[in-house]
């Protein structure tokens, strides 16, 4: 969400000031795409992984302050809920066997931190939704004491001017309708987001290519059936979410109003585009305005923060969002892919950042590229399609028309994902151990959002209500997700 806030309220006279500086910042940065040195001779890619936190009886436990205090590492931080602990992956490179190295040390912290966690009676939950939230965990105290939360959340409702509604109906046929006082829903929402620096003129190139590739990724990857005890979309994390940070009335909606949750609007030639629609179209929800002078800086020949626009940058929720970072005191640009939820397991984690990377290189590349034959209406049905239907969905694919995910990710992607990883250096065993789980989960149709649904029908056909239903899958699911055996393999229970 970009860094720490100061104030939870702020002046008609900051907001103004801000709105100045975040276009002075705007100003600056295009002059620094045309003559900056930007970072980006040996790409690095990044990885950040939301976690539940759960007591013995599986439910959320709003502990995050005494885990972090027991877990003493960087990595790992706070986030929004009380139940919610983010972990921040170090950035490294992809060639050669650097994902199996990433594979053992993401497993070597998780342990640690489950061992430090189990002191407090508490365990760690890597899900896109944790099943078991029910509307009283969403209540009360349970929101992260830090101030840029509650600064989020009162600017979020305040711009809104009402209480938040989630309006959610699921292809099954059950409906959610709930109102809530705060952004207490968006705590529920626990993602994995892969970061890829890149190099300026190949931006655009990438983010199309990632927008385009986001059906697919849901498809594959859902996980996050349930939300407050309802069969939802195969990825609920994506209504939930964009509904939840709505700072929309009905009426701006009515409008056509941009919302805040934001798939986009069009293929982009430049990262400038998305930083300048930024600016023109969101007002800011936390005017923190910093001391920097970022004309003066450049004109020294410094690299400027550009404090202002990266702040209001974090407050737009895009699913592929552009980043401007500084790191030893040279400038680069991310994508930063927030389409996947948390889980099932690692080596789920690792096989869905493998497909990601290795089809993205190759989708970029392309000498006529997929968005050039493909409008990009369609490519937001196949995010709608994908985070609804999950394993199930048909997506649009330009010269094979509407296919099953699996169709499409057997028969076109996943040679793509092959021959980018291999472009990138990375060794045949990683591409094998990897890729082969992407391609049991389209053999199988299996993946963790389908999963989750037949073990709860089969524990309710046995005559267990809903909520024990949920909490004892949940329980089969923390099994194998601490056991690291890929999801399409896991067995269901006994009908």
């Amino acid at each position: 969400m970009g860094a720490d806030v100061e104030a939870i309220t702020y002046t008609r006279e900051q907001r103004q000031r801000y709105r100045e500086k975040v276009q002075l910042c705007l100003d600056v940065f295009e002059r620094m795409l045309a003559y900056a040195h930007f970072e980006f001779d040996k790409p690095m890619t990044g990885m950040e992984i939301e976690l539940n936190l759960v007591g013995d009886d599986f439910r959320p436990r709003m502990d995050n302050a005494k885990v972090l205090e027991r877990i003493a590492d960087p990595e790992y931080q706070t986030e929004l809920g009380r139940y919610n602990i983010e972990f921040n992956v170090s950035p490294r490179p992809l060639p050669g066997k650097a994902a199996l190295e990433l594979e053992a040390d993401l497993r070597t912290s998780l342990n640690r931190a489950q061992d430090k966690c189990a002191t407090l009676g508490n365990r760690i939950m890597m899900i896109g939704i944790l099943p078991t939230v029910m509307p009283e965990h969403l209540t009360g105290d349970w929101m992260s004491r830090n101030t840029r939360y509650q600064a989020l959340n009162d600017a979020v409702l305040a711009a809104r001017g009402e209480d938040v509604y989630l309006d959610i109906e699921g292809p099954h046929g059950e409906h959610l309708e709930q109102y809530c006082d705060s952004l207490a829903p968006e705590s529920a929402c626990t993602s994995m987001q892969l970061h890829l620096q890149v190099a300026p003129m190949a931006f655009a190139d990438h983010w199309n290519a990632a927008q385009v590739l986001s059906g697919p990724q849901l498809a594959v990857g859902a996980n996050s059936p349930f939300f407050l005890g309802k069969q939802l979309w195969a990825e609920t994390r994506i209504p939930v979410f964009t509904q939840a940070a709505d700072t929309r009335s009905i009426e701006l909606k009515n409008q056509g109003v941009r919302p805040r949750v934001f798939f986009g609007e069009r293929w982009i030639t430049s990262i400038f585009d998305l930083f300048e629609e930024n600016v023109r179209y969101f007002p800011a929800l936390l005017p923190e305005i910093s001391d920097e002078d970022p004309v003066e800086m450049l004109e020294r020949g410094q690299v400027p923060s550009l404090h202002e626009m990266r702040l209001h940058n974090g407050t737009i929720y895009r699913w592929n969002r552009p980043i401007y970072d500084i790191v030893k005191g040279r400038p680069h640009l991310r994508v930063e892919n927030r389409v996947l939820p948390a889980g099932p397991t690692i080596i789920d984690t690792m096989a869905n950042s493998a497909f990601y990377y290795g089809t993205l290189r190759m989708l970029a590349q392309e000498d006529r590229p997929v968005w050039t034959r493909m409008s990009f209406a369609a490519a937001e049905d196949n995010f709608v399609a994908g985070a609804r239907e999950g394993i199930d969905a048909k997506l649009f694919w330009p010269g094979r028309g509407e296919i099953p995910a699996t169709e499409l990710v057997l028969r076109h992607l996943l040679p793509l994902a092959h021959e980018g990883l291999r472009q990138w250096g990375v060794s045949d065993s990683v591409r094998e151990r990897y890729l082969s789980v992407i391609e049991g989960r389209c053999l199988t149709g299996v993946n963790g959002a389908s999963w989750q649904i037949e073990a709860v029908r089969r524990l309710e056909g046995r005559g267990v209500d809903r909520q024990e239903a949920l909490r004892q899958m949940l329980v089969e699911y923390a099994r194998y997700m601490e056991d690291n055996v890929p999801v399409h393999t896991w067995e269901l229970p006994a009908e």
